[in-house]
């Protein structure tokens, strides 16, 4: 099997950036070496975890990440999405911990000395305890104390970075940790939900002009997750009630860096549920950035009810991945073509798309055919999206390889690379191979 491009875009020049991506807590393991985090304390509390497991040990990477970068290396690809442990490398007073900073320093060394971009994320979940017990993301004080880490993080590790990604997916950090509570710390609450995001939004913004301070010759952005929200059928209320959905799970996180405003759903929310807003907050969250990160896996289909804000999520239709949701790849080129529309963007990178599989190595090979049918139905998406005007700069598939897989623990393989949790054995799978092919083919071609 191979990939292609169904267009002939932008997409097949060596201008564009492919990639592939990892988190610190899913890989990195040597837990003993680093403050505790909150997933630490939401692996050590009973049925939080499917498998029972824990970030510990994950893939090792902290051992074992020069054969990892051969493995990112081997795939062909031109960037490396990683995020940095705020608990690794700063320490209870607020100061930098060198000896966890000199892990990346490392890292990032050696990626530039393969001419590996680095993206780098520096919030991809894992609060330090000590702030969640201080309240975490609903006080507004872990802003600043996140200010303080990117800058002295970013002071330290000069021009070894491509680019920045302040937050990963502060929905998720949000929502499904604060108001849902499936994800660390487990709060459940929709009087937290919102609160929660303003503060992760107000840290971003507060971040980017740290960033544009310390190495302004850097690209700056922030990552967000979207699960476009499409009508159960074509009825008035079912397009209202998925509208609504949109705002409150997608709108939410964009508008504000925008827009400079929160959705007019705002205006709906029981006062219980509003964000702690202050005067120039919101100038702050909208200062500019260079780019937008989209994450893509799945949409969702909603339909209309008298309960809460009016809207009703189904079950996802099949086809399913292995940990459940649709796949459903028209909704990818819509949500592209549809925040162009909507905002004046920044170009866009896609730092995230893929599939969990049920791999299995069989005579130390993993046909995961199903995967490449996904990465190329995906590929195809943006590919129309870009032909219909979006300005797209890069894809990075998820994952680098199988980890710990948040709430799911580690029965659910996203990677391109299968790792055994035994040995920590690491095998490229079919997919991975078949990636690597695609990215060799491009030619110099121009673009923007």
């Amino acid at each position: 099997m191979t990939l292609s491009i169904q267009n002939k875009s932008e997409m097949l020049s060596k201008s564009f950036i492919y990639g592939v991506a990892t988190a610190s807590f899913q890989i990195e393991g040597a837990s003993e070496s680093r403050l505790p985090n909150i997933w630490d304390a939401f692996c050590a509390k009973e049925g939080k975890i499917a498998d029972g497991s824990n970030g510990n040990i994950a893939c090792d990477h902290l051992q074992l990440w020069e054969q990892d970068v051969d493995l990112i290396e081997s795939l062909g690809v031109d960037a490396y999405r990683l995020s940095i442990s705020w608990p690794r490398v700063i320490d209870l007073e607020g100061k930098l911990n060198h000896k966890g900073l000199s892990f990346y320093i490392k890292l990032l060394d050696e990626l530039n000395k393969r001419k590996i971009k680095s993206f780098v994320t520096f919030y991809h979940w894992d609060l330090p305890q000590h702030l969640e017990e201080k309240g975490g993301w609903l006080n507004r004080e872990t802003a600043y104390q996140f200010e303080n880490y990117v800058n002295l993080v970013s002071k330290a590790l000069g021009d070894r970075v491509y680019a920045y990604a302040t937050l990963n997916e502060p929905f998720c950090s949000a929502y499904l940790g604060y108001e849902a509570g499936v994800h660390a710390p487990g709060l459940k609450s929709k009087n937290y939900g919102k609160k929660a995001a303003h503060h992760l939004l107000l840290a971003h913004g507060l971040a980017i002009q740290q960033l544009n301070k310390n190495c302004p010759a850097i690209k700056k952005g922030i990552v967000l997750n979207f699960t476009p929200c499409y009508p159960n059928n074509e009825s008035f209320q079912d397009k209202v009630a998925a509208n609504i959905a949109d705002d409150y799970f997608n709108q939410w996180y964009i508008k504000p860096l925008f827009d400079g405003q929160y959705p007019e759903l705002i205006e709906k929310l029981e006062d219980e549920h509003q964000p702690d807003i202050l005067e120039g907050d919101l100038d702050i969250i909208s200062t500019p950035i260079d780019y937008l990160g989209v994450n893509y896996y799945t949409r969702a289909i909603y339909s209309a009810t008298n309960e809460g804000y009016g809207f009703r999520e189904l079950p996802p239709q099949e086809p399913l991945t292995d940990i459940g949701w649709e796949i459903y790849p028209q909704a990818m080129t819509d949500l592209l073509i549809s925040l162009d529309q909507k905002y004046k963007l920044p170009p866009i990178y896609i730092t995230e798309n893929g599939m969990a599989a049920a791999d299995k190595i069989i005579a130390q090979q993993v046909d995961d055919f199903e995967r490449i049918d996904y990465l190329q139905n995906h590929l195809n998406a943006v590919d129309s999206a870009m032909s219909a005007g979006v300005d797209i700069r890069g894809y990075f598939a998820w994952s680098l390889m199988d980890n710990f897989e948040w709430a799911e623990g580690y029965t659910k393989r996203f990677g391109l690379v299968y790792v055994d949790y035994q040995t920590q054995e690491r095998t490229v799978k079919k997919s991975g191979k078949v990636y690597r092919d695609f990215i060799s083919q491009r030619q110099d071609l121009p673009t923007k």
